[in-house]
C-alpha cells in the first residue's frame, strides 16, 4: 500500500470514529443516504428490480442540490447507487462535491466498467469506499458478476485504488453454487479486502430461510468477517436465515434515507412509495415521524445497510404501529 493510500485509510478511520460518536451523540439527524445517480444497468440479473436499460443519468445540478440537501440535515455517508452508478458519465463530480460539504462518499457498482483510468479518476475525486457485489464464481444465466470476469477488476483496484474495498457475495434463493460465497470472501481477503453477505430476497426486500447447507456457508462467513463494532452488534442474521423474525427497530426514512432517481424519499429500495414525499419538501417532521413509526417490513427484511445504520439507536425510543396497515408479502 501506497503512503498516500495509508494515509488516506487513516483519514477514513478518523472520519468514521467521529461520524459513529455524532450518531451516538443525536438522534436528530441522518447518518446514511443512499443517492440514486441513474436507474440504467448494463446488466439484468435475474434477483434484481433495481435498474433498467433505458433511463438517462440524473442531471449533475439536481445531484449536487440533493447533495447540499442532506447535508445541510447533517447527514455522514451518502451512497451512490444505481442501477449502474458508473455509467453516470459526471459520476467524480457527484462524488467530489459530497466530500467538498464533509460527507464520506460511496458507491456500490458491479465492477464491470472499472478501469485503471476511472480508479485513478475516483481517487482523485476523493472517494472514500466502493462496494462491488460478486454473485458466483462462474456466470450464469442468474447473474453475470462473476469472480472469473471481475477477478481482473480486483487486481486493478489493489494496485491503484487509494479507497477502501467491500467485496459482497449472496447466498440464497437463485445461487446454484452456495460455496461460490466461500470462494469470493476467500479471494477478497486474499487481496486484503473487507468482505458483506447479503441474503436474496423476494421482490418486496423479505427473506427466505436458508436450508442447513446454506446455514453453514452463512455461518462460515461471518465468522471469517473482519473487525467492526456494527458487525459484531448485528445479530439479525442469525434469526433471518432460519426464516425466524428478529424484533428490532428500523429507522428508515429518519437515520437511513433512500433517494430515487426522481428525488423522492422512500423507506429503503424495497419499500418504494412510504413515504414518497419530494427531497426538497421532506420535513425535519418528517424524519422524527419515521423515525418512530414500526416498519411492518422489518421482521424479515434483508436490506442490511438499514439494519446497521438502526443498530445505533437499538437501545432507545420505542416505535408505535404506522398510520396506514400495509401487508408485507414474504
Amino acid at each position: 500500500m501506497s503512503i498516500q493510500a495509508r494515509r488516506k485509510k487513516l483519514g477514513r478511520f478518523l472520519r468514521g470514529s467521529w461520524y459513529v460518536a455524532k450518531a451516538f451523540a443525536s438522534t436528530r439527524h441522518p447518518i446514511l443516504a443512499h443517492l440514486v445517480v441513474t436507474r440504467r444497468c448494463n446488466l439484468s440479473c435475474a434477483y434484481c428490480n433495481e435498474y433498467d436499460k433505458v433511463s438517462s443519468p440524473v442531471d449533475l445540478e439536481a445531484l449536487q442540490q440533493r447533495v447540499d440537501n442532506l447535508a445541510s440535515r447533517g447527514i455522514s455517508i451518502i451512497t451512490l447507487s444505481g442501477g449502474e452508478p458508473l455509467l453516470h458519465p459526471q459520476l467524480e463530480e457527484v462524488v467530489r462535491h459530497i466530500r467538498s460539504r464533509g460527507v464520506m462518499a460511496t458507491v456500490i457498482t458491479n465492477g464491470y466498467l472499472l478501469t485503471r483510468k476511472r480508479i485513478e479518476q475516483l481517487n482523485a475525486a476523493g472517494l472514500d469506499y466502493l462496494q462491488i457485489s460478486i454473485d458466483n464464481v462462474e456466470p450464469d444465466d442468474v447473474s453475470k458478476k462473476s469472480l472469473k470476469v471481475l477477478d481482473g477488476k480486483l487486481a486493478l483496484l489493489r494496485q491503484f485504488a487509494h479507497f477502501g474495498i467491500v467485496i459482497n457475495s449472496v447466498i440464497g434463493a437463485g445461487i446454484r453454487n452456495p460455496e461460490d460465497a466461500l470462494t469470493i470472501t476467500g479471494r477478497a481477503r486474499e487481496l486484503g479486502m473487507g468482505t458483506s453477505l447479503g441474503i436474496l430476497h423476494t421482490d418486496g426486500g423479505q427473506a427466505k430461510p436458508l436450508d442447513d447447507r446454506q446455514q453453514k456457508i452463512y455461518r462460515a462467513i461471518v465468522g471469517r468477517r473482519g473487525p467492526g463494532i456494527l458487525t459484531r452488534l448485528d445479530r439479525f442474521g442469525r434469526d433471518l436465515v432460519r426464516g425466524q423474525p428478529h424484533p428490532w427497530k428500523c429507522r428508515a426514512g429518519a437515520r437511513y434515507v433512500y433517494v430515487d432517481e426522481f428525488g423522492l424519499v422512500h423507506w429503503c429500495s424495497q419499500q418504494k412509495g412510504y413515504p414518497g414525499v419530494p427531497l426538497e419538501r421532506y420535513s425535519s417532521e418528517d424524519m422524527r415521524r419515521e423515525y418512530f413509526t414500526e416498519k411492518p417490513c422489518a421482521a424479515y427484511c434483508t436490506v442490511q445497510c438499514v439494519r446497521r445504520i438502526s443498530i445505533v439507536d437499538s437501545w432507545r425510543h420505542r416505535q408505535t404501529s404506522p398510520r396506514r396497515s400495509r401487508s408485507v408479502a414474504r
